[in-house]
């Protein structure tokens, strides 16, 4: 059965590296990877929960002295709303939805009520997803679906295991599924230096995705730090902290590798 409720953490607006154009980009709560390198840990938990509220941003709203709540139930008409509020903007620049996370995938159900509404809307709709789910739910939501921005990280099954907790098998089954389907597919892969970067891993991923021919572009992100406070607002432990950005150059240089593979490779979303 549909739902048309589900928790949210965040709506963007005017989003423009969510997608082309001018995006109202929606951030679902929940995450079944763990990726240790993850910039929104607020988005991994399913439920709504409590971070600390620095002091100089205490409200009289907060539940508690120092605590606010992450995470909001809303109904599907909450949110087109919002995202109505913007027709004008994707009108103009070839924009619309993106629905991000955590793991849109994760609540399914919200997931394909949001989207066939805004297919009655003639809104442009984006998916951003690591892909891990089972094949039903992508094949429940694929008909109404324009763009998946979607994330291969780590080739290697053991090394993926090791880095977000989980097996990579079904990613790539499901993304091969979305070829099949002559689906629009952006890949996304952040680069985490020594673990993402490393030459064998761009190697085989300039590989795997060069023979993949839905895909109409590689985005390579730099990882960033911004993060790390809200580990700690959140008493969870950051396991990155002794790794910095990726040089302008570094990111130059796997942008050029990747090229080799006849891939359009963007830095940055």
């Amino acid at each position: 059965m549909k739902t048309d409720s589900g928790i949210i953490f965040n709506i963007k607006h005017f989003a423009v590296h969510d997608g082309p154009g001018i995006r109202t980009t929606v951030f679902f709560k929940g995450c079944p990877l763990s990726c240790r390198w993850c910039h929104n840990p607020e988005s991994i938990n399913p439920n709504l929960e409590e971070i600390e509220v620095p002091y100089a941003r205490v409200s009289v709203t907060a539940k508690k002295c120092g605590k606010d709540t992450v995470g909001k139930k809303v109904q599907v008409s909450e949110i087109m709303s919002e995202v109505l509020k913007d027709v004008i903007f994707y009108d103009e620049s070839g924009g619309g939805i993106t629905i991000s996370g955590g793991e849109p995938l994760m609540q399914p159900d919200f997931l394909f009520s949001l989207l066939k509404e805004c297919k009655i809307h003639n809104i442009h709709t984006c998916v951003d997803t690591s892909g891990y789910a089972p094949r039903k739910i992508i094949e429940s939501i694929v008909d109404y679906v324009d763009l998946f921005l979607y994330d291969i990280k780590l080739l290697d099954n053991e090394e993926h295991v090791r880095y977000t907790g989980v097996k990579n098998d079904r990613i790539f089954q499901n993304l091969e599924y979305l070829c099949e389907k002559n689906k629009k597919v952006i890949i996304r892969t952040p680069i985490i230096p020594d673990i993402t970067d490393t030459e064998e891993n761009i190697a085989q991923l300039g590989e795997y995705i060069s023979s993949l021919k839905c895909v109409v572009r590689v985005d390579i992100l730099p990882y960033n730090q911004f993060g790390e406070d809200k580990y700690r607002r959140l008493e969870k432990p950051y396991q990155l902290n002794n790794t910095n950005p990726p040089s302008d150059e570094r990111m130059l240089q796997l942008k050029e590798k990747l090229e080799t593979f006849n891939l359009q490779v963007k830095i940055g979303g």
